[in-house]
């Protein structure tokens, strides 16, 4: 492929507003969405009312067997995202999933197989990373050695719920996988990421529905702690943001190291600054604010430079595996508290 043929991308599986942001992130990047397709009559109505210039299509084999694509964006439901990214790859086509992109090891199985016998790219929007200034920005620090060798990471998903508002699949646990393998596959992919580690074991998980015993299978709080031979990692993930801050969740992100650390305050800096995407650095020689606004987010870039050039710059396809993996693995370990206890 040409480096100025422009990538021509679909979307199959919109159930998730995630897929704006995915479709936004690879437009912005250069590339060209020609069409789409999703079996719900509303969802095609609304993604083609905010991109009317894209094809609705008639089937998603019609999208698949469109010789012209080259990627194909998915926001399904997250048990069935797995399947839309293997058609993909078996037709010759790269794939961006939301995350979990995967609800159970056999499917991650499935797709290393496929992977590995059409060479296409499995990739994973772990987007608390990838399409965050500030994390972005505080891998960069780490990377160049700020803090030294990082020793920890603690990472902190809250989210609001507004419940209400959430389709009949987001309470079924078969369909959303479960709070470790959705939420917390981004501190996952963060912890991999900032420590390097090859060897991780989930050395304790929970979840819990502390407070929706009305919704029996959902999980409102998880937890785990990650082990390597030199470095631990805690997360926390749950539902139960406040409505009175401004903003769905105080995202966080705390890297220790042995000459210092950073803080990522993602979305909100509670009572200070305004707006997302502060970075606060401390080592043996300052205490800095780093305003990360500004920063680029190179991830749609290299992805689109990766299905032309065959490379794996965006995000390594192993790496893409191996945090579901993690993911999956702390899901059925995990303690099972509150509501939960005997379901």
């Amino acid at each position: 492929m040409s480096q100025e043929k422009p990538v021509r991308f679909a979307v199959i599986g919109m159930n998730h507003p995630h897929i704006y942001g995915q479709t936004q992130l690879l437009l912005n990047a250069g590339a060209q969405l020609v069409s789409y397709y999703a079996p719900e009559a509303d969802l095609q109505q609304q993604f083609g009312k905010a991109y009317p210039a894209a094809k609705l299509a008639r089937s998603e084999a019609e999208i698949l067997e469109d010789p012209s694509i080259d990627l194909i964006a998915s926001a399904a439901i997250p048990n069935e995202r797995s399947g839309v990214g293997v058609r993909a790859m078996q037709h010759g086509k790269d794939f961006l999933s939301d995350k979990p992109g995967f609800t159970t090891l056999e499917q991650v199985a499935t797709a290393r197989k496929v992977q590995a016998e059409t060479r296409r790219i499995y990739a994973i929007d772990y987007g608390e990373r990838l399409e965050n200034r500030a994390t972005t920005k505080a891998l960069e620090l780490v990377q160049a050695g700020a803090i030294g060798e990082v020793i920890n990471t603690v990472g902190l998903g809250p989210h609001r719920a507004r419940y209400e508002t959430r389709p009949p699949w987001f309470f079924v646990r078969e369909k959303f996988g479960g709070i470790l393998i959705d939420i917390a596959s981004h501190q996952i992919d963060q912890f991999l990421y900032f420590t390097q580690a090859v060897e991780v074991e989930i050395a304790a998980a929970t979840v819990a529905n502390y407070h929706h015993p009305q919704y029996p299978e959902f999980e409102d709080f998880g937890e785990m702690l990650l082990r390597t031979p030199k470095s631990t990692g805690y997360v926390r993930v749950d539902w139960f943001t406040p409505e009175g801050l401004d903003t769905w969740g105080d995202t966080r992100l705390t890297v220790i190291g042995t000459e210092g650390y950073l803080e990522v305050r993602k979305n909100i800096d509670v009572a200070g600054r305004p707006g997302g995407d502060h970075l606060f650095l401390v080592n043996q020689e300052k205490t800095e604010y780093i305003d990360c606004k500004e920063v680029e987010l190179p991830f749609g870039r290299q992805l689109l430079d990766d299905i032309r050039n065959r490379t794996q710059t965006a995000i390594p396809q192993e790496h893409v595996f191996r945090v579901m993996e993690l993911a999956l693995q702390a899901q059925a370990k995990a303690a099972r508290v509150g509501h939960l206890q005997g379901s």
